[in-house]
């Protein structure tokens, strides 16, 4: 999947028309029309434009999936990783690119949250902990 599909699907899901997006990347509609066709590539000053007016990062805008997950690229700090299988006696792989980015190493312990109807979620023991810990700091402060 190439930048122009990645551009023209995150785009869309914007719900910006080609004339909206080149008006706020300073280039005409020809140009963007260009760029999602694949007959050109924007050079990398209008990638950061192009990102900036998507809400994503150049990252997702040259390596997305999009073709792949039928989806844009995922806004600046939301990541998709795919899906994973679940074993038999409920473990699960969380893949080597969500551990990257999250900085999960063998032996970090994780809380796993949930909500009726959302899902579930992990987050490392250390960062809620801390969470919890400024809730109740707060909470402490303002009862006095």
């Amino acid at each position: 999947m190439g930048i122009g599909a990645n551009i023209q699907k995150t785009r869309s899901a914007a719900g910006l028309t080609q004339e909206q997006l080149a008006a706020a990347v300073g280039v005409s509609r020809q140009t963007v029309a260009k760029w999602e066709s694949g007959e050109t590539s924007p050079d990398l000053e209008h990638a950061a434009a192009l990102a900036d007016a998507l809400g994503c990062t150049v990252d997702a805008l040259v390596n997305f999936d999009s073709e792949g997950t039928g989806l844009g690229a995922p806004p600046k700090g939301k990541h998709l990783f795919g899906s994973v299988k679940v074993g038999e006696r409920g473990q699960v792989v969380i893949p080597k690119e969500a551990r990257d980015v999250f900085g999960i190493r063998p032996g970090d312990k994780l809380v796993v949250l949930g909500e009726d109807g959302k899902g579930i979620a992990l987050c490392k023991e250390a960062e809620f902990m801390a969470g919890i810990e400024a809730v109740l700091e707060a909470v402490r402060k303002g009862a006095r």
